[in-house]
């Protein structure tokens, strides 16, 4: 006759689980003062959601969507089951743990919110995208057709191109001037691109346009976009892209302002870029400059008047 044996598991010891104990309730407190900021205003939800999508194990991450809705101010556990039920997210559902689409679901409604109830919500728009996918195409269309916008000015320490206005396309810098800048915290973000020259977006007259309740829109590079998105997490990011990568290589070489060299190297940099796509909240193709424009113009348009 076959032994019968039992598998027992030994119980943790008691210092494990007194130290269990002890990491839970810190973890709920943790979590408790990130919903009370929330409520009292004092951090936005989207930069909760920012954080959470960085890092799904971390304390913003760890919140249940039930949590962090009903801690926005006007929102309960009622409003908060319809939401959920429209966004088909489940209420069991933590932030960290959100699939892509229900991510990008969860901040639209979230930046809906935060516009409708005195937050910046789309006064704030930035146009980013792979090199040479002609941001600063649809930029200039925007300018020259839309004058209710405002555009940023960017410095940068690269040299002007031909046709290139300073103050209107870019504000020309030295190495010294940027650094100054910098030092001086008059940048709103600021990044090296294709390991050459330095980009930024002064921080004033973006602060200022928007006080005024003045639309804004800022043509940046990807590394640019995600640190608008920290510093003013409720921009609105939109995403150019190419009708084709072939339609993307073809513009690049044409415009002929790189050699050949950079050229490679931008078309590397530019498949690196491309995958970046899901971190924003809209995507415009970039098959004619002019409808492209008005795209990301009806973004900066109250959402009520959406076409």
């Amino acid at each position: 006759m076959a032994e019968t044996r039992t598998k027992t598991t030994a119980a943790p010891p008691e210092v494990d689980r007194v130290a269990a104990s002890r990491a839970a309730v810190a973890a709920r407190r943790a979590r408790a003062v990130v919903k009370a900021a929330v409520a009292d205003g004092s951090r936005s939800p989207l930069d909760v959601l920012r954080v959470a999508y960085e890092a799904p194990e971390g304390v913003e991450g760890r919140l249940r969507v039930t949590e962090f809705l009903t801690s926005i101010p006007a929102i309960g556990a009622t409003k908060t089951a319809r939401i959920l039920g429209d966004l088909e997210i489940s209420t069991s559902k933590r932030l960290g743990g959100l699939g892509r689409i229900q991510r990008r679901r969860l901040r639209e409604f979230v930046a809906g919110w935060v516009a409708a109830h005195g937050g910046t919500g789309d006064r704030l728009v930035v146009l980013a995208g792979p090199t040479a996918v002609g941001k600063g195409t649809v930029a200039a269309y925007i300018r020259r057709h839309h004058p209710d916008v405002r555009l940023s000015v960017s410095a940068t320490t690269r040299p002007p191109r031909p046709g290139e206005v300073e103050g209107e396309h870019y504000l020309f810098v030295s190495d010294a001037e940027f650094d100054r800048m910098i030092e001086a915290g008059e940048l709103l973000e600021w990044a090296t691109v294709h390991n050459a020259f330095r980009y930024g977006t002064p921080r004033r007259p973006v602060e200022e346009a928007i006080a005024a309740g003045t639309s804004v829109l800022l043509e940046i590079d990807i590394q640019g976009a995600r640190s608008v998105r920290r510093a003013m997490p409720e921009a609105t990011l939109v995403f150019l892209l190419p009708p084709s990568w072939e339609e993307l290589v073809r513009r690049l070489v044409g415009r002929g302002t790189e050699s050949p060299a950079e050229q490679q190297r931008r078309l590397e940099t530019a498949k690196v870029e491309l995958a970046a796509v899901e971190e924003f909240d809209h995507q415009v193709v970039n098959v004619d400059v002019g409808k492209a424009a008005q795209e990301v113009v009806d973004l900066m348009r109250p959402r009520k008047g959406r076409r």
